[in-house]
């Protein structure tokens, strides 16, 4: 008779515990230009961190998804405000770059204008509405890198719409090379059965290819800078069809990860300088000797990293070569101490393609080691 009351007894007292949790102020300048609605689905697993470790933006006030990042704000009725650091002149960036801890650029994609006004996801081209990593941004992450400020970023930072010019500062500026291809697992390339799969991935492979799409299994998409489609189906050209993120023992560690995990979303497959950066995690990708033979015929590197790191007196950055900060995961649960003992309660591990395993298990304590520390530097 006493199992309900304390049912929901402990909630409450999971929900105390974070309100009298110390604050502790973590200015961090969000970048997300991807927004195409209130859910702020690109920053979320940031923000939900954020707020569940009692990191608040002045001495008392909490961050929010919907208001506190730059980039794209949508409103009702197809209107929307972009207030980016586009907008900031040089002295403003500078003023920003002291007064912010750290930054992290969780998506520079943008929005497309038959994403916004015919709202429809398809990936057809249609114009850049607001996107891309400006010669703004740029400027700014500089600032951060001089003041030696913790920089975070992934993908897409880099990638389509920015232009050569930006990307090619950037990857200067951090020791590292976009290869041009992004990939993404889907559990099933048969057409009649999966929905999901983009008619312009299917409508490119079949331009290249005579009008034949032979696929039916699940497998990987890699796709071009210039639109080029490789596919690589289960059996045929992979081991494991669902790619997997291998960390290293630093990772382990010191970030808490998990030695491997999977990954069945968006990743791109970029180059380090290893002079200048260390690979924390690699990608797996299950290759057979036919697979790893495909790949080399279009120039794609067989492995590559997952997430590369610099650390030094100079500057700390870091960045992650998959969407690592778009989960579906809820707000509300960051309002509860302890929540992550129930985490499984939020996925089925069964699914290959739930992505809230990724947050729970890998995402969560890496960032929430790497901001604890950045804190701890700062006192």
């Amino acid at each position: 008779m006493y199992v309900i009351p304390l049912v929901l007894l402990f909630p409450l007292i999971m929900w105390l515990a974070w309100v009298f949790e110390p604050k502790s102020k973590l200015v961090v300048a969000i970048v997300d230009k991807t927004s195409l609605d209130q859910s702020g689905q690109e920053h979320i697993s940031l923000t939900w961190i954020l707020n569940h470790n009692r990191f608040t933006k002045t001495a008392d006030e909490s961050y929010t998804i919907a208001n506190d990042y730059f980039g794209f704000f949508p409103k009702e009725d197809e209107k929307f405000r972009v207030k980016g650091l586009e907008r900031f002149s040089s002295e403003q960036l500078k003023q920003l770059s002291n007064d912010a801890d750290l930054t992290y650029f969780t998506d520079t994609y943008g929005v497309y204008k038959n994403e916004w006004y015919s709202h429809k996801t398809d990936g057809a081209r249609s114009g850049v509405l607001y996107g891309g990593l400006s010669a703004q941004d740029v400027e700014f992450l500089q600032d951060m890198k001089e003041k030696h400020k913790l920089i975070i970023t992934e993908f897409n930072t880099i990638g389509s719409p920015t232009n050569a010019d930006n990307r090619n500062k950037f990857e200067k500026m951090f020791g590292m090379h976009w290869t041009g291809w992004t990939a993404r697992f889907f559990d099933s390339f048969d057409t009649t059965r999966n929905k999901e799969l983009p008619r312009w991935l299917i409508k490119n492979y079949k331009n290249q290819h005579d009008q034949k799409w032979p696929f039916h299994k699940a497998g990987l998409a890699f796709v071009s800078n210039d639109d080029q489609i490789v596919i690589l189906e289960d059996s045929t050209h992979l081991r494991d069809p669902i790619p997997h993120i291998v960390t290293f023992q630093y990772g382990q560690k010191n970030l808490g990860l998990p030695e491997r995990m999977k990954y069945p979303f968006w990743f791109d497959v970029i180059e380090p300088s290893l002079s200048v950066n260390h690979a924390v995690s690699t990608f797996d990708l299950g290759l057979n000797d036919r697979g790893a033979a495909e790949l080399k015929k279009y120039g794609i590197p067989t492995t590559f990293p997952a997430i590369i790191m610099h650390k030094g007196a100079d500057y700390q950055f870091y960045y992650f070569s998959g969407d690592f900060c778009d989960n579906p995961i809820s707000m509300f649960t960051s309002y509860f101490k302890g929540v992550s003992y129930f985490r499984w309660m939020f996925y089925n591990s069964d699914d290959p393609v739930e992505r809230s395993s990724f947050f729970w298990t890998f995402y969560r304590p890496m960032i929430t080691n790497i901001l604890s520390e950045n804190a701890a530097n700062h006192k």
